[in-house]
């Protein structure tokens, strides 16, 4: 799955009823949901008036001396979902896409997004506002723009809890060489100007993710974290990722959409463990779970809290103090960097958190096959049914009837929690757009004779879903059949690839792309993402791609990663094919350097559309791969439909030996 944003539905409740309505874990997950999708598809397109809220804000800039305000649209844990209460740029712009980032004056004010958000920005956006559109030939970045506002004496001011450290330097360091001054201002002024408008933080329970799905005891994985502590002579961790708590403490929540995870801070040190949370959200069984083992703090403390520890430490160890720091990821707020004490008190490092979450073990590896199977099962069914309805029955279906359809087939599976991210259901030239959003009211009406492209996942509690499929239910035209089968031959190459251990996600990339190279054809997005384990869908700090991070890190047994080029004709048709691999390590006839070698195991249990392959330009090793794999398919999800249904006939069909 690509980073996208969420479509609105004219049916979804209120946000105070998606909360009451909730009585399981399962539809928890599914009403924050829904309390993400209040919009209908007619307001998201609307123009705010923004004049009262900037007029507002600007005297609230003028009391707090600061001449430029920012407004990212990140929350205080850099979290690439955020809850409606964050959405902090969304209410001073009055644009409502899920990238971009606001920057006010006293007599300007600028929003910058990419080009998956130009129209919807120009159609939001009221004349306050100027769009800044990245990417293209002279215009500057928000960060340019921001700089040229300044000269000497001008304070930027931003919220420190919503920027990382990292982000503050470099922009300091541009503002600073202009003569200005970049100020970390500790109420954020935007929350001042909304009032008692703001929705309120999420407040539901957070429960325990067993041992059963989690493979570890959460005393373990603190015993793990604190042997690279020693290792690295720290005094303490500073957890702000929201993912990495869950992770870390075998617990899961409802406070991001899409994402299992609860607003909370965390601190390890060699000695203590300590959870910043609010503690009405915990039950008993949460507190008898986490024992004398944690120690439970207010999440509002954290700022206030790690001050004093870091003060603390000062005092005990004297001058041999100040040569031992506390670690944060590089991820982390600056307002978590200045309460520790700055640059000379804090490591910035890559989390070590992160690092062994994206090693799963047996159980989570287990959970993730059998999750697989299941939503396998559920996909044949979907398109089954959808193929049936638009072909057979002639009936009208739009891209946002579908998706609603698909979610209620996978509602029924075993240890279903939710989606992993809001459905992509793309038909005819919607499917070029990489990042499309569907909206009721306004989306296409699903043709069965285009492309029609699905990119969709499921929360489970033994795993995380993800998978897309390119499907056409009439008669492709040979473009559409050759890209369809050039991107075909590239999932299967990533996907049988044998390499040394230590290879990174930034080797493989050409893989996947060769084929496609060859005719002169690509696509401009990553091969690959992490996957978490009943967690966020978007996993660090593995991926397969051109980005630098991607080759910072080599893949290792046990990640969970997803293999998913693709090819799109703009304004025409769009392909994609995605599965999920697990690294594991393989017998290979040598082993150069006396050196592991790796390769994938296969996840997803889904059939590849027959109609779109050309079978002249597959190899036998390629023909051969394909039949094996339907088989499995057809071995592991076929016990889910009765005999004579239509889901069986069609999953017979798609996965015939070519």
């Amino acid at each position: 799955m690509l980073l996208l944003p969420t479509r609105a539905r004219t049916h979804a409740p209120s946000a105070a009823a998606a909360y009451v309505v909730a009585r399981s874990p399962a539809h928890a997950l599914r009403a924050f949901h829904c309390a993400r999708t209040l919009r209908s598809a007619a307001h998201d397109m609307e123009k705010v008036n923004t004049t009262a809220r900037l007029a507002q804000l600007r005297r609230l800039m003028k009391e707090h001396q600061v001449d430029v305000y920012m407004v990212p649209s990140e929350d205080s844990h850099q979290s690439e979902y955020i809850a409606p209460c964050d959405g902090r740029r969304e209410f001073i712009s009055g644009f409502s896409g899920s990238a971009g980032f606001a920057v006010i004056t006293h007599e300007k004010a600028a929003l910058a997004t990419d080009g998956r958000y130009f129209n919807q920005a120009e159609k939001q956006l009221d004349g306050n506002w100027e769009l800044l559109k990245q990417g293209l030939q002279d215009v500057p970045t928000i960060q340019e723009w921001t700089a040229d506002q300044v000269e000497g004496g001008t304070v930027v001011g931003v919220d420190p809890s919503v920027v990382t450290a990292a982000d503050a330097r470099k922009l300091a360091d541009k503002i600073k060489k202009k003569g200005g001054e970049y100020k970390a201002v500790d109420k954020n002024l935007i929350d001042l100007v909304w009032g008692e408008q703001r929705p309120a933080r999420p407040s539901e329970n957070v429960r325990i993710q067993p041992v059963e799905f989690s493979g570890r005891s959460f005393e373990d994985k603190l015993e793990d974290l604190r042997k690279e502590l020693e290792k690295r002579k720290s005094l303490g961790f500073v957890v702000s990722m929201l993912d990495e708590i869950a992770w870390l403490y075998n617990l899961r929540g409802n406070d991001i959409p899409y994402n299992p995870v609860f607003f909370s801070y965390a601190v390890v040190t060699p000695t203590d463990a300590t959870l910043y949370i609010d503690d009405s959200k915990l039950p008993q069984d949460v507190k008898d779970h986490l024992g004398d083992k944690v120690t439970i703090r207010p999440y509002s403390s954290i700022f206030d809290d790690v001050e004093a520890l870091s003060a603390k430490s000062l005092q005990a160890n004297g001058e041999a103090g100040t040569k031992q720091k506390f670690l944060t990821s590089t991820r982390a707020s600056w307002a978590l960097n200045k309460a520790l004490g700055g640059e000379d008190r804090v490591d910035e490092v890559r989390s070590p958190i992160g690092d062994a979450k994206a090693i799963k073990n047996e159980a989570e590896l287990e959970g993730m096959r059998q999750c697989h199977i299941r939503d396998g099962a559920a996909l044949t069914e979907y398109f089954a049914w959808l193929e049936d309805q638009l072909v057979t029955k002639g009936a009208t279906l739009d891209e946002v009837d579908a998706a609603d359809k698909l979610e209620a087939i996978r509602s029924k599976k075993e240890h279903f929690m939710g989606l992993s991210f809001d459905t992509i259901s793309s038909t005819g030239a919607n499917a070029a757009v990489i990042h499309y959003k569907p909206e009721k009211g306004i989306c296409a009406v699903i043709d069965p004779k285009a492309i029609y492209l699905c990119d969709s996942g499921a929360q489970y509690q033994d795993g995380t879903t993800d998978t897309t499929r390119t499907l056409h239910f009439g008669e492709p035209t040979d473009i559409e059949r050759t890209a369809y089968t050039l991107v075909l031959k590239g999932n299967i190459a990533l996907e049988c690839v044998r390499f040394p251990k230590g290879t990174t996600g930034f080797a493989l990339d050409t893989i996947a792309r060769q084929f496609l190279w060859a005719e002169g054809l690509d696509y401009r997005h990553g091969t690959g993402h992490g996957v978490g384990s009943f967690l966020n869908v978007h996993e660090g700090p593995i991926g397969i791609g051109t980005r630098v991070q991607y080759s910072e890190v080599s893949l290792s047994v046990g990640n969970v990663i997803s293999d998913e080029p693709g090819y799109y004709e703009d304004g025409k048709f769009g392909i994609r094919i995605e599965n999920m691999i697990m690294v594991k390590e393989v017998e290979t006839k040598h082993k150069f350097g006396d050196k592991p070698y790796l390769g994938f195991e296969r996840v997803t249990m889904t059939p590849h559309c027959r109609n779109l392959v050309d079978q002249s330009l597959l190899t036998d090793d390629e023909r051969t791969f394909i039949n094996e794999y339907h088989s499995e398919v057809f071995e592991k999800t076929s016990k889910f439909f009765e005999e004579g249904s239509l889901a069986l006939a069609w999953l017979k069909r798609e996965t015939a030996p070519y």
